[in-house]
């Protein structure tokens, strides 16, 4: 019975969201990696990779954010916890389809983003590249750029949580006080940019992060100009 009665607590999205996700992540490992490139085959189906590599395909826009590190459950456990914890408010205050076309929106826009910095970072040696080797060579180079995980749409969700609860207090791991949602989520921006300029941690998509973000602000913005959302935006 308690069982039942904590999953009844969670709201209809986000509970399929984090299920969705663990089973996605189960499912890669059964599925197991290619015996030619050591590769696991989810990821290389459903992960993101590169838009001139060979094996993008426009969906890979929304499947990359059901997808996480096959190598460590951290990675989907700690994307999932942040959805349970934030996503869960949004939903009670948006409704799920709202919920629901924020979380996919942001997670796109994420994607977008982290394109981009794809493009900025490696063009210059991809245009080298298509000087030696053939248009198709080049694709096949180019599929080691693959990004997967539901970041991008977490940090949407972090975006919105410090919108519509400025000033609910936040409890940090390590820290001793409580911080309010809009400091904790201006902090963790700043703190992604400066990592994502900087290229510390450079195997995590930070752009990605900041991506989810500024689709966040951006359809929150557009929200609460046309009236929806229930008031809740400051």
């Amino acid at each position: 019975m308690q069982g039942r009665s904590f999953f009844n607590s969670i709201p209809p999205v986000t509970l399929n969201l984090i299920i969705i996700n663990f089973v996605v992540w189960v499912a890669t490992l059964v599925i197991g990696t290619d015996p030619i490139t050591g590769q696991y085959r989810l990821v290389e189906w459903l992960g993101m990779h590169y838009w001139q590599a060979e094996n993008f395909n426009v969906a890979q826009l929304i499947t990359y954010m059901f997808m996480h590190d096959p190598y460590s459950i951290s990675h989907v456990f700690f994307n999932m916890f942040s959805v349970f914890m934030f996503g869960r408010l949004l939903e009670q205050v948006w409704g799920g389809k709202r919920f629901l076309f924020y979380y996919i929106t942001t997670g796109i826009v994420a994607g977008l983003v982290q394109q981009a910095a794809w493009y900025f970072e490696f063009g210059g040696q991809i245009a080298e590249m298509s000087l030696y080797y053939n248009e198709r060579e080049v694709a096949q180079m180019l599929n080691g750029l693959v990004t997967i995980g539901a970041s991008g749409a977490v940090f949407g969700i972090l975006l919105a949580f410090g919108m519509l609860f400025p000033n609910m207090p936040l409890f940090i791991f390590f820290i001793p006080i409580p911080i309010k949602a809009k400091w904790f989520v201006i902090f963790y921006g700043l703190l992604e940019l400066w990592l994502g300029i900087s290229g510390s941690m450079d195997s995590v998509a930070h752009f990605a992060h900041l991506g989810g973000m500024l689709g966040g602000i951006i359809l929150i913005l557009y929200w609460k100009k046309k009236g929806i959302g229930n008031g809740f935006y400051y």
